[in-house]
């Protein structure tokens, strides 16, 4: 079949599995030449066919393709590469020097105690790198992502694409990179949680972690604190409190100078319900020192003094009282801030010297006693504040005027303060 084609012939080419679009070109000598749109195609056995329909040429043809050969797509692949490798930036509108220029326009400085958004982008044991939107990462160290001990920043969490706010707290370290801080973010929160709960007068659980010569040291809210063993429940041993759990308020926060002091009397002491001064309640001798006995009333340790013991003189607290015995006992004082109680069966004796000569009848008149002791008690306040109300008539005052200036009544004075440790574990 011989014919001219003076403009292209759109025709299809027709092969298994492939349906190709060309246009005839030209067709001299009953010979045709077609120009395919996606690349050649080799084979054998094409077969044309030509039709014309209201003088538009249209061509069919059906083609015998081979696939190409395996070393050809590799000739084509080192191509490429070689392309690659030869103009990096081929078909990039920018150069190198005009990306450098663009991001110099923007401002990266970063100031320590700066806040920055922060998404992890990878981890490893030592710590974790940190896209903050500068032109190098920032790095999290591992004893910065946590105010605990980690093994790894996955404990808390930190995986890539994980997105958190971060504190700068090193501009600059060896590789050029900011260090940021999860742990110095904590910190502030803790710091403030503990404010908050003193100012709330609220009771803490505290682990103690070691003891030194001054008291303990324990755990709070993710800080370390001091509790001096004047403000530690006299029934406690000393060596069995450690990785112990203690009931605690807060006597002392002071973020500036990084020092929580703490009492366990204190928080024992606010436990108590229902238990006044002048009210009975039975009790177990723990232990008996030579200034008198300490008595365990419900979970709680309160003073039995000797001089409490009985209105006869008391040589030794052994001959009267021994660990483990059972007794009726009286509040006759609770100091909060201290979390300390005083106890007396003196007050309870009918006859005075019945507790050293029949406790037994002491116990059984202890409730008619107290009740008689505390109505002179609420008689005593009465007068106390009638007078009160003339001093003030008189001269303008009253006897809170004529108190003592108050002294250190948790102690600390005496404390050597090399023995509070700092808050904040370096």
């Amino acid at each position: 079949m011989t014919f001219t084609a003076a403009k292209s012939i759109p025709l299809s080419v027709v092969t298994p599995g492939n349906s190709i679009r060309s246009n005839v070109l030209s067709s001299k000598s009953g010979r045709l030449t077609l120009g395919f749109i996606n690349g050649s195609i080799q084979g054998k056995k094409l077969g044309v066919k030509a039709v014309t329909k209201c003088g538009v040429s249209r061509v069919h043809c059906v083609a015998s393709l081979t696939a190409p050969r395996a070393k050809d797509l590799l000739a084509e692949a080192e191509e490429r590469w070689q392309r690659a490798v030869d103009g990096p930036l081929e078909g990039v509108p920018f150069t190198y020097e005009e990306f450098a220029d663009a991001l110099s326009k923007y401002d990266f400085s970063f100031e320590i105690g700066d806040l920055v958004k922060g998404v992890v982008f990878k981890t490893d044991f030592n710590g974790a790198l940190i896209d903050i939107g500068a032109k190098a990462s920032a790095y999290l160290p591992l004893p910065e992502a946590c105010i605990h001990k980690l093994k790894s920043v996955e404990e808390i969490g930190l995986y890539p694409g994980y997105e958190e706010e971060f504190m700068i707290v090193q501009e600059d370290d060896d590789n050029g990179r900011v260090i940021v801080s999860l742990r110095k973010l904590q910190y502030d929160v803790s710091w403030e949680r503990c404010r908050q709960l003193q100012a709330d007068d609220c009771p803490v659980r505290g682990k103690v972690l070691s003891a030194n010569r001054g008291g303990l040291v324990v755990r709070v809210e993710g800080l370390r604190g001091f509790v001096p063993f004047s403000q530690v429940y006299s029934g406690m041993n000393q060596e069995d409190m450690v990785d112990k759990e203690l009931p605690l308020k807060f006597i002392e926060v002071d973020e500036e100078r990084t020092r929580l002091v703490l009492s366990n009397r204190k928080a024992l002491a606010a436990t108590q319900l229902g238990v006044g001064i002048g009210s009975v309640v039975v009790g177990t001798v723990q232990s008996v020192k030579p200034y008198g006995a300490f008595v365990d009333i419900g979970g709680t340790s309160g003073l039995l003094h000797i001089s409490q013991i009985s209105h006869d003189r008391i040589t030794t607290v052994e001959n009267v009282l021994q660990p483990g015995d059972k007794l009726k006992v009286m509040i006759l004082s609770q100091d909060r801030d201290r979390g300390r109680i005083s106890l007396s069966t003196k007050k309870l004796e009918p006859t005075p010297g019945d507790m050293l000569r029949n406790p037994a009848l002491v116990y059984e008149m202890a409730d008619e006693m107290a009740k008689t002791f505390r109505q002179r008690v609420a008689q005593a306040e009465a007068a106390a504040r009638a007078e009160e109300l003339r001093l003030q008539k008189e001269g303008g005052f009253g006897l809170k005027d004529l108190a003592a200036p108050a002294v250190d009544a948790l102690g600390l004075n005496e404390l050597d303060l090399e023995d509070i440790p700092p808050a904040e574990e370096e």
